[in-house]
């Protein structure tokens, strides 16, 4: 089954959707706490984690919703936010100011997960960034007041003091540094960057210089063991540290960053951007996360707003021909239980699943190596023996096209610079945009005059283009140059989208891929379910 409606170029819609899926996230049974948990075969359902419901859905979802709201305009119902917000302090209320959660429903915050502070901080950032929230911007204080108390770089935790003095469970105990607090560094750049909260910046420069120092090194490797198999933790840090480095403009930090966006990342990620879900020997070939694929784009804009524009031709296609297309906009396939079950996390799940983001292969939802065992219990781990979407996954994406968006246009003094072939969500009041959805035709309307820097990708470069308008320009480091602009002047210009026949190398496969330009029109998917393109 090839699915309907895939989507490969509008943002504005797929940032819609999303924001629709966070929204109906909810358990009116545990106070409106949000599932965390998700299957949609074989047995569809939404269901509590022990480990990241409460610590870890708010701030993946206040994050992007409330950053959507302010950059797309998304009616979002102040309900929603509110469910969140509460679900957010709820985390931070126990015994540490920890984004703590629950061992059961009806239990209490017990388990301490060094995991979800990413998630929590992002929870307080966007609480305190587009909500003005004095309570969050106290609990940010505590909370990292606390880690420094608890915590120290040479050391890391002490576990000892925690379940002492604090009566928590340590769940689990295994992290990486990697897989643990470093993934904070995003959150806590953004919260110094609009708080200037002092402690902030050093939390997030310790927590870089032990990246940089003990796992990101100059060869830019990727080492499992020390950097460990959760491969969005890699990513979420890497892309972290890269947030820190244009805060500060560290040159030399990008420079890393790059050393790994180009050597070890490969390890993980292929042409299009997919990025295998777990690293570990016996993890399963083709599944992906698309958490991980939006780290990915995120470092390469900020790569490439840094000295290295080539990186955004990486974004551009990553978006198109991966991270568009794996959004859950064809729900047909989910089945849904009979309306007289009682508990909640078995209703309306197609519905409720709509616009999610998940696990996928290149080719589809539904990895050809994943074999779907219906007598699974509610509560296994197995998640290769399912199709899920959970809840997390959403937020992390949406946030993600949020920061693309920023990207598309960048304007200054004396130039516009389109970077990204994406429609905008808001009319720009200084120049028109319109691109096809192929992305190789663009319309402008100059409404203030100013030098135009269109960027041509590299397999568009050796083409004619074709420039519509009274206008002189030139070829300058892979963008075209348009200067002698008047007031409501409109320009037309495109490129040509050659063929393109490329190879995505995994673990047990290699996979053919036809595109024209930065899309793809075909790909081989070995006769799988739930694909998002013709096969080959």
């Amino acid at each position: 089954m090839t699915l309907r409606n895939v989507n490969n170029h509008d943002i504005v819609s797929a940032v819609d959707l999303g924001c629709q899926t966070m929204s109906r996230v909810f358990n009116p049974d545990d106070n409106n706490i949000p599932y965390f948990g998700s299957e949609v075969l074989p047995n569809p359902k939404l269901f509590f984690s022990d480990r990241h419901s409460e610590s870890h859905i708010p701030g993946r979802h206040l994050n992007a919703l409330l950053t959507a709201k302010n950059i797309f305009g998304v009616d979002i119902e102040d309900s929603v936010i509110n469910k969140h917000q509460k679900a957010a302090f709820f985390s931070f209320s126990g015994t540490l100011p920890f984004p703590l959660n629950r061992d059961r429903i009806d239990g209490e915050l017990v388990n301490f997960n060094e995991h979800n502070f990413r998630e929590g901080f992002h929870a307080l950032y966007a609480l305190i960034r587009y909500r003005n929230s004095n309570q969050a911007m106290d609990i940010l204080e505590d909370c990292i007041e606390k880690i420094f108390e608890l915590w120290d770089s040479k050391n890391g935790w002490n576990y000892g003091d925690i379940q002492k003095n604090f009566n928590l469970n340590i769940y689990p105990a295994d992290h990486t540094f990697i897989e643990g607090l470093g993934r904070s560094i995003g959150p806590l750049v953004k919260i110094y960057d609009h708080t200037k909260f002092e402690p902030a910046i050093k939390l997030s420069r310790i927590l870089v210089e032990k990246s940089i120092n003990e796992f990101f090194n100059e060869n830019g490797t990727y080492d499992i063991k020390t950097f460990g198999t959760h491969t969005h933790s890699t990513t979420c840090v890497m892309s972290g540290i890269a947030q820190y480095a244009d805060l500060l403009q560290d040159h030399l930090l990008f420079d890393r960053v790059k050393k790994f966006y180009d050597n070890g990342l490969w390890e993980i990620r292929d042409y299009i951007g997919w990025v295998i879900e777990n690293s570990g020997e016996d993890s399963e070939p083709d599944r992906g996360e698309c958490n991980n694929t939006g780290d990915i784009i995120e470092t390469a804009l900020l790569l490439a707003k840094n000295g290295y524009p080539d990186y955004y031709e990486d974004a551009e296609r990553i978006i198109r021909c991966h991270l568009l297309p794996s959004q859950l906009r064809d729900n047909s396939f989910i089945p849904e239980n009979s309306d007289n079950l009682e508990e909640d996390g078995y209703k309306n799940i197609a519905y409720r699943h709509l616009g999610a983001f998940g696990f996928p292969a290149p080719y589809g939802h539904w990895p050809v190596d994943q074999i779907l065992d219906s007598n699974l219990s509610l509560n296994s781990k197995k998640s290769a023996d399912r199709i899920s979407f959970n809840m997390d996954i959403v937020g992390g994406v949406i946030g993600s096209l949020c920061e693309v968006t920023k990207h598309v246009l960048i304007e200054e003094d004396n130039l516009y610079k389109i970077n990204l072939f994406f429609n905008l969500p808001i009319k720009n009041k200084n120049i028109g945009i319109k691109f096809n959805e192929t992305g190789n035709e663009t319309e402008l309307k100059i409404i203030n005059p100013k030098n135009i820097m269109l960027r041509i990708p590299s397999w568009a470069q050796k083409f004619p283009i074709e420039i519509n308008g009274d206008v002189n320009y030139e070829m300058i480091d892979g963008y075209i140059k348009i200067y002698g602009l008047k007031t409501n002047q409109k320009i037309g210009i495109k490129f040509q989208l050659p063929n393109r026949k490329i190879v995505l190398n995994h673990r047990k496969r290699d996979i053919k891929v036809n595109l024209i330009g930065d899309n793809i029109i075909s790909m081989e998917n070995f006769d799988s379910e739930l694909t998002f393109f013709p096969k080959i």
